[in-house]
């Protein structure tokens, strides 16, 4: 019955998969790079940014002797800045432990930072074509629908995923096959409204015989809500005092304005005197609201600030002008700031 699963799925994927920049390479450095910029992102999304790391970097070498503040520039506005961190890492350690030449041996390259089971499955078997499964959230929603298995699309129901995608893995072109499972989730197989009537594996689904596509896999509903925080602009000189996050958590190391999350029952101006006496050990003496900015759930409100003290200046505390702001990698809420204060500036 399922003999010709793989064939079906390659030849309708040969016929509709997307053009991407992505796709017209076999060197395994650049599919390393598309498959991480991936993760958390839209496609839509990561090709501006894939061209341009391609010719930022357009070798391991490049990347590896970059430094991570140059690195995590070229990322910036992709967020999930950890990686960037675990390439720059990676490349690092493929130049001086293997050769510059990414592995092919799969427990050497699930030693490396940012090498889980689903990248070494996709980076393996699309630049080297070795035989490995993958499992996203396309896949494993695909397989569900396909075997008709109850439950939410979590990471428990991948023993029966993996066991249904060994079984279908054809012994050549896996690249293909898995790229081609994964586009078939993203255009076809979609989470809401699949269409099943241009599927080329519909007959295998039964999912699909029993009427069930549209409630495979169970949904949870996700109470997500607003952030609302305040924002520092101090300026003195022509320059900006801006300070660089720790080094874990999140957004590591990127540079940001001082600020924070308004608390219950605190008024905006009270959170940014707050803040600003928790991060920077200073009072303010006078503020004043310039204009908000929204980024995705993250509601920012900007203020021009007075100090009754200078803040202290070290290598994360800096001021800095207009002109080297592009130096300094940061969130792409700050970046939004930066833009508005350009055009108060003019």
């Amino acid at each position: 019955m399922l003999n010709n699963f793989s064939p079906d799925l390659t030849r309708w994927y040969a016929k509709h998969k997307r053009d991407l920049p992505w796709r017209h390479t076999k060197d395994p450095y650049k599919i390393w790079v598309s498959e991480i910029m991936l993760q958390q992102t839209t496609v839509s999304t990561v090709i501006a940014y894939y061209d341009r790391w391609v010719k930022f970097f357009p070798t391991i070498h490049d990347l590896a002797q970059a430094p991570l503040q140059t690195v995590l520039k070229q990322w910036q506005g992709l967020g999930y800045y950890n990686r960037a961190k675990n390439l720059h890492k990676a490349a690092f350690t493929i130049i001086a432990e293997h050769k510059g030449i990414i592995p092919k041996d799969p427990k050497l390259i699930r030693a490396l930072p940012g090498f889980g089971p689903y990248t070494t499955g996709s980076v393996l078997s699309i630049a080297y074509d070795i035989p490995l499964t993958i499992i996203d959230a396309n896949v494993r929603r695909v397989v569900m629908r396909l075997l008709a298995l109850p439950g939410m699309a979590d990471t428990k129901q991948d023993l029966k995923v993996n066991e249904f995608l060994l079984k279908v893995l054809p012994l050549k072109k896996v690249g293909d096959f898995n790229q081609a499972l994964m586009e078939l989730g993203a255009l076809v197989c979609r989470s809401k409204e699949p269409v099943c009537n241009s599927c080329p594996v519909s007959k295998y689904c039964q999912a699909f015989r029993e009427g069930k596509q549209e409630i495979i896999p169970e949904t949870k509903k996700k109470i997500i809500k607003d952030i609302h925080a305040v924002i520092a602009i101090i300026k003195k000189d022509g320059h900006y005092f801006i300070q660089q996050r720790p080094s874990k958590g999140l957004l590591a190391d990127m540079w940001e304005f001082p600020g924070g999350k308004i608390e219950a029952g605190e008024t905006k101006k009270k959170a940014l005197a707050r803040e600003l006496e928790e991060e920077l050990g200073v009072r303010v003496s006078f503020s004043k609201h310039l204009f908000d900015v929204k980024h995705f759930r993250v509601n920012l409100s900007v203020f021009a600030c007075s100090l009754e003290a200078e803040p202290k200046i070290d290598k994360t505390h800096k001021w800095v002008s207009f002109r080297n702001f592009s130096k300094y990698p940061m969130p792409s809420g700050s970046a939004k700031i930066i833009e508005k204060l350009i055009l108060l500036d003019n």
